[in-house]
C-alpha cells in the first residue's frame, strides 16, 4: 500500500496519548500510571469519563486495578476505576456465555456494590453512576423503575449533559434490553430537545437508529440485511434527524478540535449523514474527523475502513 494513500486511523484511545501511555502501564502490571493520569485529568468530566471507560476495558483481564487498591485502599480514583472495571467484567462474562444463557447475578451484584462504594468515595463524580446504570442492564428483568430513576437523578445532578450517561440509559430502554424502540427514541429526542445549542446530546437520536439496526441484525441472525430496512437510514424522518443534530450540535460550534471523548459521537453523526445521502454535510464532517475514526458504527455495515473510504470518496472527492 502506498504510504501517501489516505486511510483512517483507528486509534482505540481516539488520539489521547496520555491514555495510551497509561494503557501501556496496564500491560506490564504497573498501576502508578493510572493513578497519575486520573489525578492529572482533574475535573474535566468528558476526559475523565472517556479515560475511565477505556482504562476499565484494558484492566478487565488483568489485576492492575486490584494492585492499585491494595497499595492505596482509600484512593477514590482507584475505587471509581474498579467499579468501571467490574462493570466491564460482568458484560464480558455475559457475552462469553452467549445470548439466552443466564447471567451470574453474583457478578452483577459485585459490580453494583463496587459502583455504590465508588459513588460514596467520590461524591461529585458522575462516573460511578454511569457504570451503575450500565450494569443494571444485566439483571434479567432490569431494575425497579424507581431505582433506575434514582440512579439517573444522581447522575443528572452531577452532569446533566453527559452523553455517555444518556447513552447508557438509551441502551437500557432499547428493545435489546428492557424497553422498546419507541421508548428509546422518545428518551433520545427528549434529551436532544432539552440540550443547549452546541451540546452533543442531539446525536443520541443517531445512536438510537444504530441500536434499532443492531436489533434487526440480531433478529436476522447476523445477516447484513433485514427485511423492511431498505430505507432505515434515509427515509424523511431519518434525514430530518440528521439535519437537526447538525444544526443543534455542529453548525455554530466554535472552530476547535474535537476532544477524544467526542470522537465516537462525531463518527455516529458522520455515518448517519452518509447513509442519509447528505453529501455536503458528510463532506464537512469528514473534514472535522480528519483521519481519526472509530470502528463503530461503520462496522455494522461492513469493513469499517472500506466503509469510510467509500463514503469519503463519494461525499468529498476533493478532500
Amino acid at each position: 500500500m502506498s504510504r501517501d494513500r489516505w486511510t483512517p486511523e483507528f486509534d482505540p484511545d481516539c488520539g489521547d496519548t496520555a491514555l495510551t501511555d497509561a494503557r501501556h502501564d496496564i500491560a506490564i502490571g504497573r498501576w502508578q500510571g493510572l493513578r497519575d493520569l486520573l489525578r492529572d485529568t482533574g475535573p474535566d468530566r468528558l476526559a475523565r469519563g472517556h479515560r475511565v471507560r477505556l482504562l476499565a476495558q484494558a484492566c478487565a483481564a488483568r489485576s492492575t486495578v486490584e494492585s492499585w487498591l491494595a497499595a492505596e485502599p482509600r484512593s477514590a480514583d482507584a475505587l471509581v476505576l474498579r467499579a468501571a472495571t467490574e462493570t466491564v467484567r460482568a458484560f464480558n462474562l455475559a457475552i462469553a456465555a452467549g445470548r439466552g444463557v443466564p447471567i451470574d447475578q453474583r457478578r452483577v451484584d459485585t459490580a453494583v456494590l463496587s459502583c455504590l462504594r465508588a459513588a460514596e468515595a467520590c461524591p461529585e463524580d458522575p462516573t460511578p453512576w454511569i457504570s451503575l446504570i450500565s450494569v443494571a442492564r444485566l439483571y434479567p428483568k432490569g431494575v425497579r423503575r424507581q431505582e433506575l430513576a434514582r440512579w439517573w437523578d444522581e447522575l443528572h445532578r452531577r452532569d446533566p449533559l453527559s452523553t455517555e450517561g444518556h447513552l447508557q440509559v438509551l441502551h437500557y430502554y432499547s428493545a435489546r434490553w428492557h424497553g422498546t424502540h419507541g421508548l428509546m427514541y422518545d428518551f433520545a429526542r427528549d434529551a436532544a430537545g432539552a440540550a443547549p445549542q452546541g451540546c452533543a446530546l442531539p446525536v443520541l437520536v443517531q445512536y438510537a437508529r444504530v441500536e434499532e439496526f443492531r436489533y434487526a441484525l440480531d433478529a436476522a441472525h447476523g445477516g447484513r440485511a433485514a427485511v423492511g430496512f431498505a430505507q432505515h437510514w434515509d427515509h424523511d424522518g431519518a434525514v430530518s434527524d440528521v439535519r437537526r443534530t447538525w444544526q443543534r450540535w455542529i453548525a455554530d460550534r466554535p472552530p476547535v478540535a474535537f476532544a477524544p471523548g467526542e470522537l465516537r459521537d462525531l463518527n455516529h453523526l458522520t455515518h448517519a449523514a452518509c447513509q442519509a445521502g447528505l453529501t455536503d454535510m458528510a463532506e464537512s464532517l469528514f473534514h472535522l474527523m480528519g483521519r481519526r475514526a472509530t470502528r463503530t458504527p461503520w462496522s455494522y455495515l461492513g469493513d469499517p475502513e472500506k466503509q469510510i473510504l467509500r463514503w469519503r470518496g463519494e461525499s468529498a472527492p476533493r478532500v
